[in-house]
């Protein structure tokens, strides 16, 4: 016969998990400098729960074409969100964001 307390256990980390699942990943921006020859300094340190998941640079070169111009570069990657192919652009750090949590929960990327 199980006891009172080992269901009750169960019960708990069963909603922990359940919670962990729901709960999405706090995504903060830190504002950096990136020296990349002398353009595209432009960068945000993208942490998720505090642990650093990626880097990104906003695309200002002459370089650059136009329609990357403004977009915001993934430069680094870590874990989950080492994209192993080529990186993406984004329209806002927010959109990293968003990206960088869905890579995290499994949802895609």
């Amino acid at each position: 016969m199980v006891s009172q307390a080992l269901v009750a256990e169960r019960d708990v980390r069963s909603r922990l998990a359940a919670a962990e699942c729901i709960m999405p990943f706090d995504i903060t921006y830190d504002p950096v400098q990136v020296l990349i020859d002398g353009h595209d300094s432009e960068g945000r340190l993208i942490f998720a729960d505090e642990k650093l998941s990626a880097v990104i640079v906003r695309l200002d070169g002459e370089s650059h074409a136009p329609e990357h111009k403004g977009r915001w570069h993934l430069e680094a990657g870590f874990g989950k969100c080492d994209p192993r192919v080529a990186p993406p652009t984004f329209s806002t750090p927010e959109e990293a964001g968003a990206w960088v949590r869905r890579r995290l929960t499994g949802e895609g990327g």
